[in-house]
């Protein structure tokens, strides 16, 4: 009875904490999302920018949505997974929006680097004249391979639970894992290998960006004028460097998830789960506050909020 306490209040707490950071993310990303569209309504159109970041939103706001059904479904109604196709389709649903949520946090940051820093290379120059019809490009391309992710996990995850329902007696219960092991190997390496990849174009974008500011401010002090592109060097700067330390952060939990894959009901699988959630939410607020536009319209949201309260 102690251990069905135990788990019970385990699966309790997972719960509670996991809705409540799911929530405030799918709230956040759903924001910025119809500021941006009402916005585009208004002008009828879309800058680089405010593409990229609608594209985060909405796949940050479906990604938390269909991970907190899959968490809440695998905790209170676990023997559903054993229903063709549900857990091939989680999965693969899962990886896709995680995937695309990666890959164009990580333009997000390319974007910034292109636009803001100063650099004399012809290949520089050309992308920052092209950046404007690359982005679309770029957005496509992360859906492809997300995609294609998405549909190898699919097949790994149908082949595992074929081999799970195939295996009747228990001499089988080795072979089973076995096969698991060796199915899942090459999708931890692909996602694996894409995680890096986004990681160090991040980690690239962080480091061109203050090489910039400082050759700049060497500058500056050379020539003893000032200069208002310093400002947007270190707005960016200090955006990037934020994202660069949570994105640090949660390519760890992801290189972690991968490790603690077969650990179910662990505590460390549970704090993985933790900053994983975070990762949206932190994230988008600091998109939020570093975009004046955002940032105005959730101060002003927050305020009429306050004077409602205050006035009941």
């Amino acid at each position: 009875s102690g251990y069905k306490f135990n788990t019970t209040s385990y699966g309790a707490t997972v719960v509670v904490v996991i809705t409540l950071q799911t929530f405030a993310g799918m709230w956040i990303n759903a924001f910025i999302v119809s500021v941006l569209c009402i916005a585009w309504v208004r002008k009828k159109s879309f800058t680089s920018n405010e593409k990229i970041l609608m594209f985060l939103g909405c796949t940050r706001f479906w990604y938390l949505c269909i991970t907190w059904v899959y968490s809440l479904l695998s905790i209170i109604y676990p023997w559903c997974f054993y229903v063709h196709p549900i857990p091939q389709l989680f999965a693969a649903t899962q990886t896709f929006l995680n995937s695309s949520n990666l890959w164009v946090s990580a333009w997000l940051c390319v974007f910034y680097c292109i636009k803001i820093a100063n650099f004399r290379h012809i290949f520089f120059v050309y992308l920052k004249v092209k950046i404007d019809r690359i982005v679309p490009w770029l957005l496509l391309s992360s859906v492809l391979l997300s995609l294609v992710i998405s549909i190898l996990i699919y097949n790994v995850t149908d082949k595992v639970h074929s081999n799970n329902l195939n295996s009747t007696t228990p001499g089988n219960f080795w072979k089973v894992s076995v096969r698991k092991d060796e199915h899942f190997f090459p999708v931890f390496f692909i996602s694996g290998f894409g995680f890096a990849t986004a990681f160090t174009a991040v980690m690239f974008s962080a480091f061109l960006l203050l090489f910039s500011l400082w050759r700049h401010k060497c500058k500056m002090q050379t020539n003893s004028v000032k200069n208002l592109s310093v400002d947007a060097h270190i707005k960016a700067m200090k955006s990037i460097l934020s994202f660069f330390f949570i994105y640090s952060i949660n390519f760890t939990c992801l290189v972690l998830t991968l490790v603690y894959s077969t650990k179910k009901k662990n505590p460390v699988t549970f704090l993985i789960l933790l900053f994983l959630y975070a990762f949206p939410v932190v994230h988008s607020l600091i998109l939020i506050f570093s975009n004046p536009k955002l940032e105005k319209t959730l101060l002003r949201i927050l305020l009429c909020v306050k004077c409602k309260v205050c006035m009941r």
